[in-house]
């Protein structure tokens, strides 16, 4: 566990460069006192870690050193394999890049490691699309990941209901939701979220992106859609089954008709009215096709 601590300890040196104390005890969950004695080891071991003193200060490792140690146990090597999402990255543009890399980090791990790591290949797979619903087509995908790497303005024109509208946004970042690709762009009026497969066209700019102070993308998406679940519309029905009452929700009535006639008689819509009144008129219709 200490040897663990020990190389996550100088591998974070070596990603983030200079960090204080109380960083380091917060990433890796342990105690101040812990930091100093593990920086201590590290230095009798022969690491060059600096420690430097004053308001600014903190560790750091002198001269630019580096190790190519990664310290990768059995499971770190199944997740980081079983984790893969070879779609995903291609519709970025990156597939080829993904099976480089994960060729390479397999060429890079010992025998026993190899094994562990294919074997999760082989066992696990990720398929973060829905079931029965058309897939988003995105050609426009990897030219906005493309500004969102290079971090530049770009111009899209964008289709919101029957027209076209043309936008210039600074992307922020991409999220995949549910097997939809969504864009978040800031502009003059605010942040906002673009459905990708809506990007009718993208043209990058030469002017940089201006990021909003203190943006992190995964904070922002987390309460942008929870703002969104809350703010769709909702059919709350009872229906009775052989279990007794439940209440099940919907987004609409006309979602909520087609969901409750796969039950059949099996479970009964007790309310709204409405929905009682749509069923039984649906039924009326289809035993009339079927009735001589």
């Amino acid at each position: 566990m200490r040897a663990t601590r020990l190389v996550s300890l100088l591998l974070l040196l070596q990603t983030r460069g200079q960090l204080t104390a109380a960083d380091i005890a917060e990433r890796l969950e342990v105690s101040v006192r812990t930091v100093h004695r593990d920086v201590e080891s590290l230095a009798a071991a022969g690491v060059p870690v600096e420690a430097l003193r004053g308001p600014a200060g903190g560790y750091r490792l002198a001269g630019g050193y580096r190790t190519r140690l990664t310290g990768l146990t059995g499971d770190e090597a199944e997740a980081l394999f079983a984790a893969g999402m070879p779609g995903p990255a291609a519709e970025l543009g990156l597939g080829g890049e993904l099976a480089a890399a994960r060729l390479k980090l397999l060429a890079a791990l010992p025998s026993e490691l190899q094994e562990r790591a294919t074997r999760a290949q082989r066992l696990f797979h990720l398929d973060a699309r829905g079931w029965f619903r058309a897939e988003d087509s995105v050609p426009h995908l990897p030219a906005l990941a493309s500004a969102v790497w290079s971090g530049c303005r770009a111009k899209i024109r964008y289709r919101e209901g029957n027209r076209v509208v043309q936008r210039t946004v600074d992307p922020l970042g991409l999220v995949l939701k549910a097997g939809a690709w969504y864009l978040v762009a800031h502009r003059v009026a605010g942040l906002r979220v673009y459905r990708v497969s809506r990007v009718a066209s993208v043209r990058p700019l030469e002017e940089l992106c201006e990021r909003p102070d203190g943006f992190e993308l995964s904070a922002y998406w987390a309460e942008w859609s929870r703002a969104f679940e809350e703010s769709r519309p909702r059919v709350e029905v009872t229906a009775r089954g052989p279990k007794g009452e439940r209440t099940l929700v919907f987004e609409s009535l006309e979602e909520a008709r087609r969901e409750m006639l796969r039950y059949g008689p099996d479970l009964e819509v007790v309310a709204p009215v409405e929905l009682r009144d749509r069923i039984a008129a649906t039924a009326r219709d289809v035993a009339a096709l079927y009735v001589p």
